[in-house]
């Protein structure tokens, strides 16, 4: 098979012992080197104002070349870990698959790719914009169509069709199939950029893999371990975890509430209940009151029984549950979602006593002779007046009781709640479009039409309700009238409302990129007798008597607390939820949990220094 070779060949190879070798000397290979040809895969370069140090380009290396590292005065962002990969060109194989799958596209390679250099520390390189050697060269590989690995695409959740959605209350999403779940769980990189964004800094990673391995129970063990709302929040939530998804850099973020709300749905009951109540503690270290059943009440009484407490918690309505069972639309939100939440956090031990408000029918002074410790979630129940004429009048509706009594009539408690066939609604946020697109389904499911105007002093762009209340009313038919700022309610002469006077307004970005609104002088009448707030609401602090209240530190209507929820003044007293952070159902129930571990360590100590 092989030619023999002469026996005097390795003598032929002698000669070359006495000839001078070809040298290029190091100055002349970096001065004029030869030139790479394109798509040469060359040293990495970074550019670090894309990068976001999600540490992907680490995990999908096959050779562990690439470790990320911390860099000294950089801080955490939302959508940014302070740390950048490391490349060990000892290592490194360049197979540049780091840079194909980049989330930010910050990644690339030069065609750069001479280093000569006696010390080894120097092959382990941190890159930046400029490369190995702080000199400019052009890009050599760099990621096309045929090598992408990510998937940028969502896939879109099944919602029912908007023509004639509005002659009912039915929920909107129909959620994920089985295949649609895996699918949008395959396109997780695992980062965990999104756990710091989230206010409950929720497990999400985990959780969205436990869809993708097909094990429901462990995403609904990771999803209670920090969110004791997961059927609320997989409906309702913020989603402020997918501002933060790395995948969006590029293409769509992650469905990360969907997928929530995927494992909720589907986990099987027993499974399911069994993963809720696994760390329930038998024993009792003491005993707790909480003022109020809204998120942050429910979740700091579920975490307190985990850890061992008995838990009474206080609720002034007929039903537990605040903002989630008296505030959101029972087409955003079904009754039997919240129902499942609140009942899991009652086997758990929770004692919720209902029709009654501390402060009324139970003091605070009483509450702290019976317990060891107080929780204040009392949520914002009393409704914001607009400063302009006739606020005042008896016929002002607000968005607090008209919800309430909303809930109540599609829970089947209540009578529909009366209205006029032209409607004026006053707000921006996601509360008064809840108001708007109610009314809107009233209407048409009475008169088989609708009516209702929505003013904002800002633009579509602008306003403060989230992406899709905006465009979901706009499909529903309700009437925009933006960039216009009431300025008077109107009455006839019989004292009834006819309309309600606006400035027509201009928004615009400052350098700062603060949205600033200027209204003009000239005046515009928005025609309707049946006018409804949603501007906002503020506490109730009636169960603080004048002596606490000289003690207690409020701004702006928020109660300023300790990081654990815990008062200055009133070590046996917590507070979270609305009156300390906003109306936000994620970082409610954030606080709650926070405030549940702060009156742990707070009850520990006292137990220990006795």
């Amino acid at each position: 098979m092989f030619k023999d070779k002469s026996i005097f060949s390795p003598v032929k190879a002698w000669k070359y012992l006495l000839k001078k070798p070809v040298t290029i000397p190091k100055k002349d290979i970096f001065e004029s080197p030869r030139v790479a040809a394109d798509n040469y895969r060359g040293f990495h370069v970074n550019d670090w104002e894309k990068c976001v140090g999600c540490g992907t380009c680490g995990e999908i290396c096959p050779t562990n070349a690439i470790t990320m590292v911390p860099i000294e005065g950089m801080k955490q962002v939302d959508g940014m870990k302070p740390e950048r990969p490391v490349i060990d060109y000892g290592r490194c194989s360049f197979c540049a698959l780091c840079v194909d799958i980049c989330t930010s596209d910050s990644l690339a390679m030069s065609k750069e790719y001479i280093h000569i250099s006696p010390d080894a520390e120097t092959f382990y390189f941190l890159p930046e914009i400029d490369g190995i050697h702080q000199i400019e060269f052009e890009t050599g590989y760099d990621r096309d169509e045929t090598s992408e690995l990510l998937d940028l695409e969502r896939y879109e959740i099944e919602e029912i069709p908007h023509e004639g959605r509005n002659e009912s209350f039915m929920e909107l999403i129909k959620g994920y199939s089985k295949e649609m779940a895996l699918a949008e769980a395959s396109r997780c990189v695992e980062c965990g950029v999104c756990t710091s964004t989230c206010p409950a800094n929720m497990n999400i990673p985990e959780y969205i893999r436990s869809v993708w391995t097909e094990d429901l129970k462990e995403g609904a063990e990771w999803l209670y371990e920090t969110n004791p709302l997961s059927n609320v929040c997989g409906r309702i939530c913020t989603h402020l975890c997918e501002t933060a998804c790395v995948i969006g850099n590029r293409g769509e973020p992650v469905a990360i509430r969907w997928l929530k709300r995927y494992i909720v749905d589907n986990t099987p009951e027993d499974q399911f209940e069994e993963a809720v109540l696994a760390k329930v503690s038998k024993q009792m270290n003491g005993k707790v009151g909480i003022i109020g059943s809204g998120p942050a009440g429910l979740s700091a009484g579920y975490y307190l029984r985990r850890m061992g407490y008995e838990v009474d918690i206080y609720e002034e309505k007929a039903l537990p549950g605040g903002v989630i069972r008296y505030g959101a639309p029972e087409y955003r939100l079904p009754e039997d979602r919240v129902m499942k939440d609140i009942e899991m956090i009652e086997k758990s031990g929770v004692n919720i006593i209902v029709n009654t408000k501390v402060g009324r029918d139970i003091s605070l002074a009483e509450m702290q002779e019976k317990y060891d410790a107080i929780f204040a979630g009392s949520g914002y129940w009393i409704p914001k007046k607009l400063k302009i004429d006739n606020i005042d009048h008896p016929a002002i509706k607000f968005s607090t009781g008209f919800l309430a009594a909303s809930r109540d009539y599609t829970r089947g408690m209540g009578e529909m709640p009366e209205f006029d066939e032209n409607i004026i609604v006053i707000g921006g946020g996601d509360v008064s479009f809840d108001v708007a697109r109610t009314l809107n389904r009233f209407q048409m499911i009475k008169n088989g039409k609708a009516n209702v105007r929505f003013i904002a002093r800002k633009p579509e762009k602008f306003l403060a309700a989230s992406i899709e209340e905006v465009e979901e009313a706009k499909e529903e038919g309700v009437i925009y009238q933006l960039d216009r700022s009431p300025t008077a309610i109107l009455l006839d002469d019989n004292n009834n409302i006819y309309g309600v006077e606006v400035a027509l307004c201009e928004s615009f970005e400052d350098e700062n990129g603060k949205v600033k609104t200027v209204c003009g002088d000239e005046r515009e009448i928005i025609y309707g007798t049946d006018v409804y707030l949603g501007v906002g609401s503020d506490p109730d602090f009636v169960f603080f008597n004048e002596e606490m209240m000289a003690g207690i530190e409020i701004n702006r209507n928020k109660l300023k607390v300790k990081k654990n929820g815990q008062f200055e003044n009133y070590p046996w007293l917590f507070a979270g939820g609305d009156i300390v952070n906003g109306p936000d159902i994620i970082s409610a129930v954030a606080d709650g949990h926070r405030s549940a571990v702060g009156i742990d360590e707070y009850l520990m100590e006292l137990k220990k220094n006795k």
